[in-house]
């Protein structure tokens, strides 16, 4: 009796202490955030639960029946490509009784730009264009604090030669019975942007195995937009030979977007801001600039334009040297709109504000 009863006592001695080294454990992974009793991560390990942006917190699961789910695909060195997406859904009962869904998504993605042209053009405009600002520390890229675009470096070139980029876009929704709006996707600006940009890049480089030996950093202010959009106006963004008749301009609005050595943009919108009359862009940045290769063409575009590039009916796109960089001129527009002569304006503006020789015919240096 008295074998079964040390028994028993040793095997709760051996139990119980088993108990503490797994409670210490449990401590131990608490306080490095890993499992049993971490934060969830996201991005390949770039974000944490609770880690800065709303999209990210506690407070966003406070809705009844909200839930934050993640999927991800990993580039890797044989895959260089990926993609992550974290999304917020929740259901609540609104004031006339019906049912409100609310929902998020954020998606980051790793890959080269689109090969085909024409969606090239749309998919730079997108992130360069209109209201966005060139990313801190020099980094080659822009965010307007909800689309992002980072170009990695040369390392992560696609066997083709092609520039690899690292992009993030967000959507946010209120589902009515009768009506959707758009709504905060709680990423926190332009600068909590950059960053979660630049912590997903790192990461991504590093699964592609592409990784430089220090990490990109974003540690500088975000700069901002120049000025307001414009809905009083006869010359858009300011640019000579950009002018528009008083009747033309009434149901117009203008933003002028970044004006830098490496960048410059101006965008001409319809219906308070919902329709594009056209967006134009400049872009001198080399590792920007290489997204537009194989693009631009191999001759001039038009008699008396310099470099080369390519006039399509929804795009016009030139490229030509400027002091041993490739400065290249972008402007998209609904077919029926003429912008020639906008682009040409636009084209030789640029080119003269940054020190170039005139790009479209007409320009003067001086």
């Amino acid at each position: 009796m008295k074998k079964l009863w040390g028994g028993a006592r040793r095997r709760a001695a051996l139990v119980g202490g088993a108990v503490v080294v797994l409670v210490a454990a449990g401590a131990g992974t608490w306080a490095t955030d890993t499992w049993p009793f971490g934060k969830d991560s996201y991005c390949w390990g770039a974000w944490k639960e609770d880690s800065g942006p709303d999209f990210l917190s506690g407070d966003a699961l406070d809705e009844d029946n909200a839930s934050r789910t993640s999927k991800e695909t990993v580039p890797t060195p044989g895959r260089q490509r990926g993609r992550c997406t974290v999304a917020l859904h929740s259901e609540r009962v609104g004031s006339d009784g019906g049912k409100v869904v609310e929902e998020t998504e954020i998606t980051v993605t790793y890959g080269p730009a689109p090969e085909g042209a024409a969606k090239r053009m749309e998919w730079i405009d997108g992130y360069l264009g209109d209201r966005a600002m060139p990313l801190p520390d020099g980094l080659p890229g822009a965010t307007d604090g909800r689309h992002a675009l980072l170009v990695l470096p040369k390392g992560c070139d696609t066997g083709h030669g092609r520039p690899t980029a690292v992009t993030l876009d967000s959507m946010a929704r209120s589902v009515y019975s009768d009506s959707t709006m758009p709504g905060d996707a709680g990423l926190g600006g332009s600068q909590s942007v950059a960053r979660l940009l630049v912590a997903a890049a790192n990461h991504a480089m590093e699964k592609a195995g592409c990784a430089p030996a220090k990490p990109l950093e974003a540690v500088s202010p975000m700069p901002t937009l120049p000025e307001d959009d414009e809905d009083f106006f006869t010359r858009a963004c300011r640019i000579r030979g950009m002018e528009f008749d008083k009747n033309e301009s009434r149901d117009l609005e203008y933003q002028v977007g970044a004006v830098t050595r490496d960048l410059q943009s101006c965008s001409v919108r319809t219906e308070h801001g919902e329709g594009r009359y056209f967006d134009a862009l400049m872009v001198a940045e080399p590792r920007l600039s290489a997204l537009f290769d194989g693009a631009t063409g191999s001759k001039a575009p038009a008699r008396g334009w310099r470099g080369t590039g390519v006039f399509a009916d929804d795009y016009k796109v030139v490229r030509a040297d400027c002091a041993g960089r490739p400065l290249t001129v972008l402007m998209l527009a609904p077919s029926p709109h003429e912008t020639t002569p906008y682009f040409a304006a636009f084209a030789n503006a640029v080119a003269r504000r940054v020190g170039c020789a005139p790009v479209a015919p007409g320009g003067s240096s001086r």
